[in-house]
């Protein structure tokens, strides 16, 4: 009877991954996924007129003023086509460079995507971007022609762009817009007949990926899975295969609009899990999580570990929030696997932590995640990225300069390699000689140029990441007005000439002012560091001297004048060596104040050097 029981729960496990579709929606920022996922949970009734909001998937408050997706977001549909009962769980994701982590993990989940394009903008940079990471992974893609009632849309012309791109038939563009409900039941349709089922073997051990995790105050750790293999029943004894560790499965279910506790989560489909976990670090987004008592024997593979692109160090204002901002950032690293971060100490500001990012949006949304989720009030110092230095000693052994003090001494120091990254630039043609001029200013080299269309361009370059972490993508909207996409991808080390340039207040080094910049820039940049300083330091009642070095030449200096008291003011006419004698006991008590005054920096100043160029 138990072997009868077994095969009629196989037939109906495969029967019911016949009907599940995975799939994730993916495009260049600002093309409209947020809205057609709306749509979608509109059309299939997964939202309650009460329910239904503008960016629904959009949970975060920041998400919803700057109008971006920073978090992946997954949710189930259940859709009737043809009379037969369709699950489909659907992933958004960011359209942000900065957020293309994001986008890697979706695309592991799934076995389909939406290729949302706008038909007034056409195919930008970060579209052809995560359409490479999802053919990588052999997706299957439904492209969508979004937009195409607005005025500027120019439906013919795009349909061309995206049928070179993918070599696929024009038939297979789907004209929708999300705005008004246009074409999204032909793209339920599309979803069903030709993104593939699930494959996965339902009587194997337990195989399941976590793609995501969120902490929760009241029910610690929630993880995001998919399964690949076998089911996970609730009470079921489960481990997680990279950390070792071992759990009772507390609660399982699907993720609608709000979760949907189940007793089984079956093959092939998305769920969540709550062990109790309460430690943010026993949770490694990219882990396999499988059964204790007959473990799989393979883990999950394909899953990329994150690269940080950017550093900056993050210091609580307070010293004493040391532990609590620690606490924070790994509740925060929980939700956002691609924050990376290590302790270290700083002379100016005491304990913080060493962080990486993927770009400087992601920095941004990051310190302003911790004011905000966390009440942590930090100060964040100049961003700059990961260099590899030399030393005359040992030519052949690599020291990673993550933080400006890492650099050896001058003297001592053979070479010095920073990371490159190939630049993809899609712009109008009217707007290529401003980005050429923007890029070959920033050191870019041009390595390509193609016509995609007689009046849009795509533009290559090879370019140091340094340049771009600063004020570049600004800059590149400000000379395109706005008409110009950017996508880049790290394409290894080169060497080059680099100098440390060391901030001094009142003749003391502040470290956390330091940045490592080109020999060419130095003094220019180190000019104007110390023009900014001038404006942003209150005055004391003693001169402040700021000046900008590389090692023990000063480059550059201005001094914030004292504040002064008249002591000559009660002297009328009389004898000049009475006011004299006045001034020059002023001039010994300032000289005495100088030697003992600290100086205060305002929270502006450390990040100043972003804002040179305004």
């Amino acid at each position: 009877m138990t072997d009868e029981t077994n095969l009629f729960e196989q037939a109906h496990s495969i029967f019911f991954m016949k009907h599940i579709r995975n799939f994730c929606i993916i495009a260049h920022i600002d093309h409209g996924k947020s809205t057609l996922a709306d749509r979608l949970l509109d059309f299939t009734g997964s939202v309650t007129e009460r329910e239904k909001q503008e960016q629904l998937l959009d949970s975060m408050d920041l998400e919803r003023e700057r109008g971006i997706t920073i978090k992946s977001h997954a949710i189930q549909m259940d859709y009737v086509h043809e009379g037969e009962n369709y699950v489909l769980n659907l992933i958004d994701t960011p359209g942000h460079v900065d957020f293309s982590y994001e986008v890697s993990r979706s695309i592991a989940a799934c076995e389909g995507a939406l290729l949302i394009v706008d038909a007034a903008q056409s195919i930008q940079a970060q579209t052809i971007s995560n359409l490479y990471l999802a053919l990588e992974n052999d997706l299957e893609i439904i492209p969508v022609l979004n937009k195409i009632d607005l005025p500027s849309a120019n439906p013919e012309e795009v349909t061309d762009d995206i049928v070179d791109l993918l070599g696929c038939d024009a038939s297979d563009v789907i004209p929708a817009s999300a705005k008004t409900g246009l074409g999204i039941e032909e793209i339920l349709h599309a979803i069903i007949t030709r993104i593939p089922a699930p494959s996965g073997k339902v009587d194997a051990p337990l195989r399941a990926l976590v793609f995501d995790s969120v902490y929760n105050p009241f029910r610690g750790v929630e993880t995001l899975f998919r399964v690949i293999n076998g089911s996970i029943k609730k009470g079921q004894h489960i481990k997680f295969v990279a950390t070792g560790k071992d759990y009772y499965a507390d609660e399982v279910g699907t993720l609608k609009l709000k979760q949907h506790p189940k007793n089984e989560i079956k093959t092939g489909d998305v769920g969540y899990l709550i062990t109790g976990i309460k430690d943010a670090r026993e949770v490694k987004v990219g882990d396999t999580i499988t059964d204790a008592k007959h473990p799989t024997t393979e883990a999950v593979a394909g899953f990329e570990d994150v690269k940080p692109m950017v550093f900056a160090g993050i210091y609580p204002v307070d010293t004493e929030e040391y532990e609590e901002l620690r606490a924070s950032m790994e509740k925060l690293q929980l939700n956002d696997a691609s924050l990376v971060f290590t302790p270290e100490s700083s002379a100016a500001l005491g304990f913080g932590f060493r962080c990486g990012f993927l770009g400087m949006l992601h920095l941004e949304i990051i310190q302003e995640r911790l004011e905000r989720e966390f009440d942590m009030t930090v100060i964040t110092t100049v961003p700059n990225v990961s260099y590899h230095a030399y030393t005359n000693k040992n030519p052949d052994e690599v020291i990673l300069v993550n933080n400006p003090s890492d650099l050896p001494e001058p003297s001592s120091l053979n070479r010095v390699e920073e990371p490159y990254i190939k630049a993809s630039i899609i712009t109008k043609a009217d707007y290529v000689g401003p980005v050429m001029n923007l890029c070959i200013e920033k050191r870019g080299e041009i390595t390509n140029q193609t016509y995609l269309t007689p009046e849009r361009v795509e533009l290559s370059f090879d370019m140091p990441l340094a340049e771009i972490v600063f004020d570049f993508y600004d800059r590149l909207k400000t000379v395109s007005r706005g008409y110009a996409s950017f996508d880049y991808s790290p394409i290894g080390l080169r060497e080059s000439k680099l100098v440390k340039v060391d901030i001094l207040l009142n003749a003391n080094k502040v470290d956390a002012l330091s940045a490592l910049l080109h020999v060419d820039n130095a003094y220019d940049i180190g000019k104007k560091m110390c023009e900014k300083l001038k404006e942003l330091i209150p005055r004391q009642q003693f001169d402040i001297p700021i000046q900008a070095a590389i090692g023990a030449k000063i480059i550059a200096r201005e001094t914030v004048k004292a504040l002064r008291k008249d002591v000559t003011a009660k002297c009328y006419g009389g004898d000049i060596s009475r006011k004299r004698k006045l001034l020059e006991k002023q001039k010994k008590g300032k000289k005495r104040m100088r030697q003992v005054g600290n100086v205060e920096i305002p929270q502006e100043a450390f990040m100043a050097v972003l804002k040179l160029n305004d």
